[in-house]
């Protein structure tokens, strides 16, 4: 049982914006998807979650092509943070947690749609501004509520199946303190046997929390493997541009990395 992109490729007019792409996200992982501006990273998560349609290739989730799932279903074991969630509307944040609850039986009106949703925003540390006008809180604070809405979404596990969580860049408009949050509860989530595919600009969380990383560049998947496997100067000065060196620290799955100067040549 898996997530699964089969040879997928997405084109925009002539042009090929990503693939091809061959990937699985499977129960008990976080997979990180790294790579520099411009290198398909939304493009592969949308394609992930069936926001856009496969030009080529295709996705299945547990065995079943995604698109062919009913929409109530997909989005029991499917949840999307996209980069950026706009509401105009004047919803407190327990509402918009709530919102999260819209696929389930009881649409958000049941005593189980109340708990999961103050246990999630309990979770992003927001439990607190329940009763606070979404619209007035900062852009980080709407970031935590958004993550807690799609974990209210998949609060339970489904009868059948997995929990799929896919986060496009989670940590971008947070403080140090609760970017680590974000990520200590999607490792959470995928303990629980959930599955995080998390799109990150920082290369020492991804190395940190994740259980595999992926990079792209230019729309193909140049390396896939442990956070150890593929942080290899070599490869992040080609990918990225960027000169590094890396420093080994004792229980640390990974080594950190310190920049220190642009790559030569390098556009």
């Amino acid at each position: 049982m898996s997530l699964e992109a089969r040879g997928v490729e997405v084109w925009r007019g002539r042009g090929r914006a990503l693939g091809p792409v061959s990937l699985n996200l499977v129960p008990g992982e976080v997979l990180a998807v790294v790579g520099p501006n411009g290198a398909g990273k939304s493009t592969l998560l949308s394609a992930f979650s069936g926001e856009l349609p496969c030009t080529v290739g295709e996705v299945l989730m547990d065995g079943r092509p995604l698109l062919k799932w009913p929409p109530r279903e997909r989005a029991l074991r499917l949840g999307v943070l996209p980069q950026e969630s706009s509401l105009g509307f004047g919803f407190t944040v327990l509402e918009v947690a709530l919102l999260g609850r819209s696929p389930h039986a009881t649409r958000g009106e049941g005593s189980a749609d109340m708990d999961a949703a103050q246990a999630a925003l309990e979770v992003m540390d927001i439990r607190h501004l329940s009763s606070r006008p979404y619209t007035s809180l900062s852009g980080g604070e709407r970031q935590r509520v958004q993550l807690a809405r799609v974990l209210a979404q998949l609060w339970e596990a489904p009868e059948h199946g997995h929990r799929y969580l896919l986060l496009d860049e989670p940590t971008s408009s947070l403080d140090l303190s609760h970017q680590h949050l974000v990520l200590e509860e999607a490792t959470h989530f995928a303990r629980d046997g959930g599955s995080v595919l998390a799109v990150l600009h920082d290369l020492n969380l991804a190395a940190r929390y994740a259980h595999r990383i992926a990079v792209l560049a230019d729309g193909k998947l140049v390396e896939l493997g442990s956070p150890a496997q593929v942080l290899r100067p070599e490869l992040i000065a080609s990918t990225f541009g960027l000169q590094v060196r890396l420093v080994e620290y004792p229980d640390s799955p990974a080594p950190f990395i310190i920049p220190s100067g642009r790559a030569p040549h390098h556009p």
